[in-house]
């Protein structure tokens, strides 16, 4: 009996202590989460599995920092290659590379038109791209406006060698006759070859006045003129224009007649010096470019409208705070840099960026000057930032 009490007693003790412990879990470490590597916005206070995608979950250690501030280990900063430096402001000298396009210069555009109503007869040339040397033939117009001017210079030159009066206003009516040939655009050869003819013909051959390359033929054989009316364009291809877009914010220090080096695709040995001849006034909304334009000189022709060109702009050294590109974390419509609020700590800080150059961008937000700024490994926080929170740093700023 006794033998069985003791049993029964030890039995007891067992239960109650089994009871006890049961009763009274193990606390839970305060500082440590657990999330899930899938789905980071899952935070649970014990371990188990992601009630998503049933992964197990990771403990992570909680911090103190805020909601735009991250804490790393030494070992996640080694691993990370993140380094960080205090930047002070300094002279830079900036060098902007732009691809643009070699058109026809348009200031340097002429237009052969109609002198007078009639129809084309004839057309000497009848291809883009042709040349057209200065007196060349270019048209035959038939009209009977000239006609009639051809005829009464002829009367007029007949009745010189009348007696009296006659005789002395002919002078004046072969000189008034002569003067609207030549607003007619006759030369001096064809009115003189009018006395000489037996008949006045209503069909009178141009000439050209300008040498150039034809861009563009604006009429075609059989068609009826109006006087002024184009017949075609000559281009001057000794002098080009160079178009390209750039960034606003630099465009903010471009004036006209700052240089540029300009390069060609096709003559990657040929580099010629250019001024900026023209801004636009106006910002494509877009793209937030704005164009400007470079006068191309081109003696030998060796250049063609068409041809890619790379124009470098370069500006003076100027004063201004300026990071590599890639410590800056850009999105749509905001840029952040990271900065270390104290050993292991590290806070983002919204910015407005300037222009870009040889890899480095500029800053033209105030920042204390006792900050370290994260030049290597931001997207490497920002990832980290992103996986323990489930969202990008700038998400509450933007609300």
């Amino acid at each position: 009996m006794r033998t069985l009490f003791y049993i029964l007693l030890t039995v007891f003790f067992i239960a109650c202590n089994s009871k006890n412990q049961d009763q009274n879990p193990k606390t839970q470490d305060p500082t440590t989460l657990y999330t899930c590597s899938m789905d980071p916005q899952i935070k649970e206070d014990r371990p188990g599995k992601c009630p998503i995608c049933q992964m197990e979950l990771t403990p992570i250690k909680q911090d103190d920092t805020e909601a735009n501030e991250i804490s790393l280990s030494k070992q996640q900063i080694q691993l990370g290659n993140i380094t960080t430096q205090t930047i002070l402001e300094a002279n830079s000298s900036l060098e902007q590379t732009y691809t643009g396009v070699l058109i026809i210069n348009q200031e340097r555009i002429k237009t052969i038109s109609a002198r007078s109503m009639g129809r084309i007869e004839k057309l000497y040339f009848k291809t883009a791209g042709d040349y057209v040397s200065k007196g060349a033939p270019v048209y035959v117009l038939y009209s009977e406006d000239i006609a009639i001017a051809k005829q009464d210079y002829v009367l007029a030159y007949k009745q010189l060698s009348m007696p009296g009066d006659f005789g002395k206003n002919a002078k004046n009516l072969l000189g008034a006759a002569k003067q609207k040939l030549l607003f007619f655009g006759l030369t001096n050869a064809q009115i003189e070859s009018i006395k000489t003819g037996k008949d006045v013909s209503p069909r009178t051959t141009f000439y050209s006045t300008y040498s150039g390359t034809i861009s563009e033929i604006m009429t075609t054989e059989g068609s009826y003129a109006m006087e002024g009316s184009g017949i075609i364009k000559l281009a001057d291809l000794n002098n080009l224009w160079l178009e390209t877009q750039v960034n606003v914010n630099y465009a903010k220090n471009l004036k006209i007649g700052q240089n540029a080096s300009i390069s060609f695709t096709d003559y990657s040995d040929k580099t010629i010096d250019a001024k900026v001849s023209f801004i636009n006034p106006e910002i494509n909304p877009d793209s937030r470019l704005l164009l400007i334009r470079m006068e191309i000189q081109n003696p030998n022709l060796l250049l063609k409208p068409g041809m890619q060109a790379i124009a470098k702009l370069s500006q003076p050294r100027q004063k201004g705070l300026f990071i590599p590109i890639d410590a800056v974390i850009r999105e749509e419509n905001s840029a952040y840099i990271w900065v270390e609020k104290r050993p292991g700590v590290f806070e983002n800080l919204m910015v407005e960026t300037g222009v870009e150059t040889d890899g480095m961008i500029e800053i033209k937000s105030a920042i204390d000057a006792t900050k370290k700024i994260v030049i290597t490994g931001a997207y490497g926080i920002n990832s980290e930032y992103i996986f323990r929170n489930g969202s990008d740093p700038m998400a509450e700023m933007k609300m």
